[in-house]
């Protein structure tokens, strides 16, 4: 070859050009590309073992991606100046392609794979994120690794009526609706974004439009794989020993007892689990311990695969589920505000056996989360976040740290409730919602939201809508053309399930979604069907949020800290801060507040908070002294600062002074200023002029004083 690598172009439907190269990077992984868009590139590589661990009967999947700062241009904050461990927002586009690929790779490959997808270059104003995916499959597709792909996403926004596909930062900011949209060439499989409550009808369109966008991507893929060699044929493996005679008997003889199980509605999951547990150990204990021992892995395996297809007969066939209910049912739900008596705003939401504990914290500019990323940078008002403690499911396990499942959900029910929450004009605080899973079986982070709006309204936050959130599930039948769609799934729904499908959103539209799905095929028909009855059982669960609170409390709890807001001029910012913060630290001290100032266009926005009014209004008064500019023919109460033999000087506004002259104290000839005044003395002065040269103030008091009669001769 002439030249290093081999490249592929195309276009998107706006003209933008794509370009994906490979052979010339990273060429000791399994496969590499790297995708090129303006001055915009990423690099991606994937690499897996050859063999599979011994017992491995799951795909070890990881998927990094990581955005260099060298690529903007920048140096990594903190000591060490170097990346270190990945952002949230990295964790959540690793996610985003995760559950893309994850679903594409053989059932029966369980080699370790890793995808690392690295942001290299990085042109202003463009988010990257939405061409990671295009990346990581196409680094796939020119390997050698068993992959049933190609995918690629896409974000799609809808601007003024527009549909726009991988907007720009700002785009996306301005937009009413914004999603991440994964797909092959015939299915949709991916769905994550965030919305303006926006119609269903709308959402479908986005779907359509994206997969529009997608197909190109793919079809590029397949070209430029057709030109790699090492891409074909894939290469050989065998990760799973089978034996066919147990996986026969175990079907002939568990099939009918497990179906009796899922189909005796039984509502509690850990009797239910012991039911199905009950069965396989029936089995286990009438063989050999020898060979049972032996053929543990296997045994479990094939148990678990007759489950599955047990369980969804069930549905399929008699229309009802695990727990009893029928298909559009929502399981139980009580609610409650106020729990915790010390919190600014906390509700407790309880669905099922999945309950959620939220708190609100309301706090001032300084409490803030201060964003510092490659692509974005910039403070955030409102956090979220969603723990998931090991006791939530009856399990013991040590903790970790923040999963990367933890930030995800928390993100989610974020974008959820982010576009209720009023602007910074009817809302100075900065909000921490924090929801504690106390109880888990399935759609916890859709109680999250709903406590979330629960606990806020009891905070007094002025939200603009109640939010609720539903989690729907999908049992399909390729063979019969079957398929039954659930309302507020369980855990086990999902697991055994073939598709997740978060919504949330008011009664008036869509605002959040998150959907995985877990097979091919899946008919628009029936992604429609899934949003109009998730629209019914968002209907349901705010009916049930409105028993316990309708709207936000009128005011804040006595505790709440309260904040007033004040606008200054730019000038007068430094005045207020004071050389080395002097000023600022003073009004803080004395007055017992926080005070923070910020410099937006030509203004000054201060903030000032306290639990008590009387110490706002003293700072109030302190700052507004400082800004204040002398006035003609105003009165000021000033205090003598100093005695001079031909006036006093006095103070009419903090850090202002100027001379009264001792012609101007009184009606009467003083022969000495100490006849009337010393130093510390408070009076009343009027200003006559300021000098327009110097800029010194001519006061008088005798002017405030009634002018005696002169005395006849």
């Amino acid at each position: 070859m002439s030249k290093i690598g081999i490249t592929k172009s195309f276009q998107m439907a706006d003209g933008r050009e794509i370009t994906i190269e490979t052979g010339k990077l990273a060429k000791q992984a399994d496969g590499s590309v790297v995708v090129k868009v303006g001055d915009t590139m990423l690099l991606a590589t994937v690499v897996s073992k050859k063999e599979a661990g011994d017992n491995v009967d799951f795909m070890p999947l990881s998927v990094d991606y990581q955005e260099k700062y060298s690529s903007a241009g920048r140096f990594p904050g903190g000591f060490f100046k170097r990346e270190a461990r990945p952002s949230e927002y990295e964790i959540l586009i690793s996610r985003l392609i995760d559950r893309v690929l994850r679903p594409l790779f053989p059932d029966d490959y369980h080699a370790e794979t890793q995808v690392l997808v690295s942001l290299i270059s990085l042109q202003q104003g463009d988010q990257p994120d939405a061409y990671a995916a295009l990346a990581a499959s196409a680094a796939l597709a020119v390997s050698d690794i068993p992959f049933h792909g190609p995918i690629s996403e896409v974000r799609v926004a809808n601007l003024n009526g527009e549909w726009i596909v991988n907007p720009n930062i700002e785009e996306t900011e301005a937009a009413d609706l914004e999603m991440m949209i994964g797909a092959s060439i015939d299915n949709i499989m991916m769905v994550e974004g965030e919305m303006n409550e926006v119609s269903e009808e709308m959402m479908m369109e986005a779907f359509k439009v994206a997969h529009d966008a997608i197909k190109i991507q793919c079809q590029a893929q397949v070209e430029l794989a057709s030109m790699v060699e090492k891409s074909s044929p894939k290469r050989e493996y065998n990760h799973e020993d089978n034996d066919e005679e147990l996986k026969q008997r175990i079907i002939s003889e568990l099939s009918e007892k497990v179906y009796k199980v899922a189909a005796s509605g039984t509502a509690d999951k850990h009797k239910r689990s012991e039911m199905f547990e009950a069965i396989i150990q029936e089995f286990i204990d009438n063989l050999e311990p020898e060979y049972a021992a032996e053929k543990k892995t296997l045994i479990k395996r094939y148990y678990h695969d007759v489950e599955k297809v047990e369980v969804r007969k069930v549905i399929l066939n008699e229309r009802i589920r695990l727990d009893g209910r029928k298909l559009d049912e929502i399981r139980p739900i009580w609610t409650e505000v106020n729990y915790l008596p010390t919190v600014h705003g906390s509700a407790i939401f309880t669905r099922g056996e999945t309950q959620s504990l939220t708190s609100v914290t309301l706090g001032s500019k300084l409490d803030e989360k201060i964003i510092d990323g490659v692509v974005f940078e910039g403070k955030s008002n409102l956090l979220l976040h969603y723990n998931f403690p090991p006791f939530s499911t009856g399990e013991a396990r040590f903790l970790r740290g923040t999963s990367r499942r933890e930030i995800g959900h928390g993100n989610l029910a974020l974008r959820a409730l982010k576009r209720m929450i009023p602007d910074k004009e009817e809302n100075p605080y900065t909000i921490r919602i924090v929801s504690e899973i106390l109880e888990s079986n399935g759609s916890s982070s859709m109680a999250t939201v709903c406590a979330g709006t629960m606990a806020l309204m009891d905070a007094g936050v002025k939200l603009k809508k109640p939010v609720s959130g539903i989690a729907m599930g999908l049992i399909t039948d390729s063979d019969s053309g079957k398929y039954a769609v659930l309302s507020d799934i369980l855990g086990d729904e999902d697991h055994l399930g073939d598709m997740d499908f978060k919504v949330t959103g008011t009664r008036d539209g869509i605002t959040a979604c998150q959907m995985d799905i877990k097979v091919e095929g899946l008919s628009y028909e029936i992604l429609s069907q899934a949003l109009n009855q998730a629209k019914e059982g968002r209907m349901h669960i705010l009916d049930k949020i409105e028993e316990t609170i309708k709207e936000p409390r009128a005011d804040y709890k006595d505790f709440v800290p309260r904040i007033e807001k004040m606008v200054i001029s730019k000038e007068f910012i430094g005045a207020v801060i004071g050389p080395g913060g002097k000023i600022i630290q003073d009004i803080q001290k004395t007055t017992g507040t926080t005070v923070t100032i910020e410099e937006v266009g030509e203004n000054g926005i201060i903030e000032i908070m306290s639990p008590d009014k009387a110490s706002i209004v003293a700072a109030t008064n302190r700052i507004k002294g400082i800004v204040a500019v002398p006035e003609v023919g105003e009165v000021y109460h000033a205090t003598v600062k100093s005695i001079m033999p031909y006036g006093a000087f006095v103070e009419i506004l903090p850090g202002k002074e100027g001379l009264l002259h001792i012609s101007e104290i009184a009606w009467k000839r003083l022969e000495k200023v100490e006849e009337v005044l010393k130093e510390g003395d408070e009076i009343d002065v009027k200003l006559l002029a300021i000098d327009s040269r110097s800029g010194k103030l001519k006061l008088s008091a005798k002017a405030l004083l009634p002018r005696p009669e002169k005395s006849g001769k």
